[in-house]
């Protein structure tokens, strides 16, 4: 059985005796993956003093861009050489369809190294003119120290994402993935070393978010915080990084509006419906999970929404014929399980599924669910379920749809589904989210940022302001003629 431990200046470092054992579940059959070893406060400690040494002496952050960009590049090329073994892994630990995971998330990872590798290399100052005698500088050099923790939903895509624009400019870094999902992390660090990155710039750190996490978010050795999960929790780390006055980037929650119109091109519409709620078992922020659409074609489109989630194959992540696997963990399958109550107790319409999935003596299966909701102001409609789990509300105008959509406290995407050109310009200049995808699901533009608004994050992931929250701004100006100055205290 596999031992999860830290990683810390290069090397497995396991904690010290009596170390808080966490088992490591199957989400498929409950069987035990594995165990990590949970790092306390001490080890976190170690873990960014590795991290600052690496920055203050180490070469990462006095390497020219072009060194950088190789070791980079050799890194996507070594975490594909082994997609097949950290798919497995990562399947092992979340459940989510392995095939998923190898076609979608495997490749992701290693593009978010080539990305980045491209756009320092593009990345200039500015050099300002405008005032007679100075030439000033602006630039951007690397922060330092970054806390990033990983969500369990999709570790290996978006745990990467956030580690090469932290280390791209050069910082360092210390990760802490969820204790849930720990294992293809854990190898994925390793493989960074292999592919030349040097000892201490990215260390790991695996724990629970009240152990492990609270001590690295609140650690006044890290210059710069960011996280991906739940609004609730991104809360808790943006308190406690005020205490240090640590810039924080919050990638959080959302119940996303998937905007059906009459002008809509509905099979289409209906094929990115499913992908965009049912798609990585449900379990994605920017899930459309609020299905908005209009009467005049509701009925219709909401009778083959069901015929087509009701054919759903729900089964072994590792077979390759399945679409959705199961759950992450028994709290949140236990959770996702009790909305199907709250829906109820509401008074909304089941239309398909609403509970396990039969067939399945172990496991935490859900059937992939719907109900047609009483009202946008119902639970199922507000609240985050982040899981297989979609609610339906019809509107009859495109100004009610466009207006239902923004009534939430998330806003980290939308989508919007119309054959008409002014419909479409009108949803994107109104729907008040980071992200407007128009007749089209889960499109991701590396070179765009990426975030919420309103209580779905702060700051954005992606682009040049992706990379440059990792960075200090320094103003230099340079003056390039004899001055003429005051003369203090001379007669």
């Amino acid at each position: 059985m596999r031992e999860v431990v830290s990683f810390i200046g290069g090397q497995p470092m396991a904690p010290g005796p009596g170390a808080h054992r966490i088992p490591i579940i199957n989400p498929h059959d409950e069987s035990t993956n594995g165990v990590l070893l949970e790092a306390d406060a001490t080890q976190v400690d170690q873990a960014v003093c590795a991290a600052r040494a690496a920055f203050d002496n180490g070469p990462w952050p006095r390497m020219s861009v072009a060194e950088r960009q190789d070791i980079l590049r050799r890194a996507g090329e070594v975490l594909m050489d082994h997609g097949d073994e950290l798919a497995r892994l990562e399947c092992e630990d979340a459940g989510l369809p392995m095939h998923e995971i190898r076609h979608r998330h495997v490749p992701r990872m290693s593009q978010n190294f080539n990305y980045v590798a491209s756009l320092i290399g593009l990345d200039t100052g500015d050099v300002l003119e405008q005032i007679p005698d100075y030439l000033t500088l602006v630039s951007h050099e690397p922060a330092g120290v970054a806390a990033l923790l990983a969500p369990w939903n999709a570790p290996l895509a978006l745990a990467s994402m956030k580690l090469t624009c932290a280390i791209c400019l050069g910082n360092t870094c210390v990760l802490k993935p969820s204790e849930y999902t720990p294992s293809s992390l854990y190898r994925f660090v390793e493989l960074l070393g292999e592919a030349g990155l040097p000892d201490g710039v990215v260390n790991l750190v695996n724990g629970r978010g009240d152990v492990t996490g609270s001590a690295l978010v609140s650690h006044p050795g890290v210059d710069r915080i960011a996280f991906t999960g739940g609004t609730e929790t991104g809360r808790a780390i943006m308190s406690a990084a005020a205490q240090n006055l640590t810039p924080v980037m919050l990638e959080l929650g959302g119940k996303s509006a998937n905007i059906i119109f009459e002008s809509a091109d509905l099979d289409d519409a209906l094929d990115a419906a499913l992908i965009g709620i049912y798609s990585n078992n449900g379990q994605q922020c920017l899930a459309g999970s609020r299905i908005l659409v209009q009467a005049n074609v509701a009925e219709t489109f909401i009778e083959q929404f069901a015929a087509r989630t009701q054919a759903i194959r729900v089964g072994n992540p590792m077979d390759q014929e399945t679409e959705i696997g199961p759950l992450c963990f028994r709290e949140h399958y236990q959770r996702v399980c009790g909305y199907a109550d709250i829906a109820r107790a509401e008074g909304a319409r089941l239309v398909c599924g609403g509970g396990p999935a039969e067939g399945f003596e172990r496991g935490f299966y859900f059937q992939p669910t719907a109900f047609l909701a009483e009202s946008n102001r119902s639970r199922i409609a507000r609240e985050e379920i982040f899981g297989p789990f979609a609610s339906i509300l019809t509107f009859d105008t495109v100004d009610q749809g466009i207006a239902m959509a923004n009534d939430s406290e998330f806003g980290l995407v939308a989508y919007a589904w119309t054959e008409d050109l002014k419909t479409a310009l009108r949803a994107r200049n109104t729907l008040r989210a980071g992200t407007v995808w128009i007749n089209t699901p889960l499109m991701r533009d590396l070179h765009a940022p990426f975030g919420g608004y309103k209580q779905s994050g702060v700051g954005r992931t992606g682009g040049f302001e992706g990379i440059h929250f990792f960075s200090e701004t320094k103003t230099s100006s340079i003056a390039v003629s004899a001055l003429d100055l005051r003369k203090l205290g001379q007669p």
